[in-house]
């Protein structure tokens, strides 16, 4: 008897298992599994059965979401670590090889083991869906938290500070032998990549319908170098992401569009039509049956790193700049001044500008310069002297043949850079390309910015108007419309006012999104009579259901800043009068 309380009292003073976590709920252990990492090395749960828990999450290469999220993990691992939590990634992708796991785990400087599970092994039993997805299993293998690490980044919005720290506080809250007091939320990401399954025979499969859908309406941007984030050049390529694709078509997130189909026609409308959709939807449902080589189209051409084709010629910012892992409040704007050197005005056709670093640039902004200062022209405001911007969703700006920009001699072309920090500090250095017009046009294509630089947003409020307005003084044709505005922009819209009364709404976005930014080319240039009115009208949301909002608490007032607004109607135009000149 004197043995058994012995072993008692040293169970008490040294128990096996470290756990502090409570016992609530009662639930099974998870059943073990062994996995490799980035080494080849095998890692099991049983090999941390000393610690006091094991974070598990699940993470991907390619989702934007799950990358966002590196640098906290990189963080919370720095907290939690010491007081004994072990720190666990686990992709379970099938379209993610070792060697490109290995080189994401490298990339962002996980220093936790990174495991390969091949045939889901690991996610099956853990019940995971999507990138990134964290779990939380005390010390007896038991589930105490599963769902999101924080709520800074989701669908559609990014906060400039998570809200509430979901993983830490139940690492916290186990830790302290309390239990976890939100045991589960949603996850935000990526759907975890399984093999499909294609049925044997199929009417809709790759080769013959779905491969040309995604060639026209998704590898614009589904392709290296580019702003998407996988590419979906390959049947290897979409069937993995599959499920992703059925989720973003069936919500229309994908392809990014966000005219109203009621008003006008664009020449770069990328929405899918009903019946690509259905056929789209219907190939996933079957298991995404390849079909027979001989039916695939041949591959699109597309140039190396440009959606213009090859430019003539290519103007680069003359030094690296170099953006912080992070920054309190934000990083300035950045101006960057490339002299031309041209000996004569020259023409523009067409114009792209490129960020040299994605992952840190949000827009760019090249303006025609003497010096500093925009080339002015009379009644542009914002507009003068604007040659092409770069937004997430903007592809460069072509224009019909007669149709150009003008570069006049000896003038320098002006870089405005906004860069956002991602974790990382890293750096960038950004181009623009310029295809020339075979010979001096009829027309010269023109960029008003109809803006309205004094307004206040109260604290709150959910819709608040802003308007603006420009008329034309002389006939012009209308090219095409550039809604901007910043995280508290909720819609945006154009209507023309014609000399006899007529109105006309040339474009409306019921939900703009500052992420994906559109230049909205008419699929045919509308004649604007002199004495035309274009009255833009935005609403802003600055209330607490806007999750993107800086801080729903601020008079919000005109700035360049994301956390300040804008509100700028751009619209490209040409003068009938430029042709009688000729």
């Amino acid at each position: 008897m004197r043995f058994i309380g012995l072993v008692a009292v040293l169970a008490l003073l040294f128990p096996q298992n470290q756990n502090t976590f409570s016992n609530e709920p009662a639930a099974k252990p998870v059943a073990d599994f062994i996995l490799k990492d980035t080494a080849g090395r095998k890692v099991s749960l049983l090999d941390f059965k000393d610690k006091k828990a094991t974070v598990v999450i699940f993470i991907g290469t390619q989702c934007p979401i799950n990358n966002a999220y590196m640098p906290r993990l990189v963080e919370l691992d720095k907290t939690f670590g010491p007081q004994g939590v072990q720190f666990l990634a686990i992709n379970s992708n099938d379209h993610d090889s070792a060697e490109t796991i290995k080189a994401h785990a490298k990339k962002h400087g996980l220093p936790f083991p990174v495991l390969r599970d091949e045939g889901h092994v690991a996610a099956d039993r853990l019940g995971a869906r999507r990138t990134p997805e964290a779990i939380v299993l005390d010390g007896r293998r038991v589930i105490h938290y599963q769902g999101r690490i924080d709520d800074q980044f989701g669908i559609g919005y990014q906060r400039p500070q998570p809200k509430r720290h979901d993983l830490a506080e139940a690492i916290k809250e186990g830790l302290a032998g309390k239990k976890v007091t939100q045991a589960t939320t949603p996850v935000e990401g990526c759907l975890i990549a399984r093999a499909p399954r294609p049925r044997e025979s199929a009417a809709v499969t790759y080769s013959n319908q779905v491969a040309r859908i995604l060639q026209n309406k998704c590898q614009e941007c589904h392709r290296p170098g580019q702003i998407g984030p996988m590419p979906l050049l390959s049947y290897e390529d979409s069937s993995s992401w599959a499920a992703m694709i059925r989720e973003v078509v069936k919500s229309k997130r994908m392809p990014p569009w966000h005219a109203d189909p009621a008003h006008g026609k664009f020449l770069n409308d990328r929405s899918l039509s009903k019946a690509d959709s259905d056929t789209l939807l219907t190939w996933i449902e079957n298991g995404c049956p390849k079909g027979d080589d001989k039916d695939m189209p041949e591959a699109k051409k597309f140039t190396d790193g440009w959606n213009i084709g090859k430019p003539d010629a290519v103007f680069t910012m003359p030094r690296e700049f170099t953006v912080p892992a992070k920054s309190k409040g934000g990083v300035r704007y950045q101006y960057f001044v490339v002299p031309t050197n041209f000996e004569d005005d020259v023409w523009i056709q067409a114009a792209e500008a490129k960020p040299g670093n994605r992952a840190v640039v949000h827009h760019i902004i090249v303006y025609v310069a003497k010096d500093r200062k925009r080339m002015s022209s009379a009644g542009d405001g914002l507009g003068a002297g604007f040659l092409v911007a770069y937004a997430p969703g903007d592809l460069g700006v072509g224009f019909p043949l007669g149709a150009a920009k003008k570069i006049p001699k000896g003038a320098n072309l002006v870089f405005q850079m906004h860069y956002t920090p991602n974790g990382f500090e890293q750096s960038d250095r950004s181009s623009v390309g310029l295809i020339f017009a075979k010979k001096p046009p009829e027309h010269e294509v023109r960029t008003r910015g109809i803006a309205q630089r004094f307004f206040v947003i109260p604290p709150g409020a959910k819709s608040h108007k802003v308007t603006s307005s420009t008329t034309f003084t002389q006939d012009a044709m209308l090219w095409s419309l550039l809604p901007h505005m910043h995280l508290r922009g909720r819609s945006f819209s154009y209507q023309a006012v014609f000399p006899d009364g007529k109105t006309q709404i040339l474009l409306s976005v019921p939900q703009y999104d500052f992420n994906w930014q559109s230049n909205y080319r008419l699929e045919k240039p509308l004649h604007m009579p002199a004495g035309t009115k274009i009255e833009c009208t935005a609403t802003f949301d600055n209330s607490t259901g806007n999750a993107n909002n800086p801080d729903p608490t601020r008079w919000v007032i005109w700035g360049d800043q994301t956390w300040e607004e804008m509100m700028i109607g751009f619209v490209d135009y040409t003068y009938l009068a430029d042709a009688d000149k000729k």
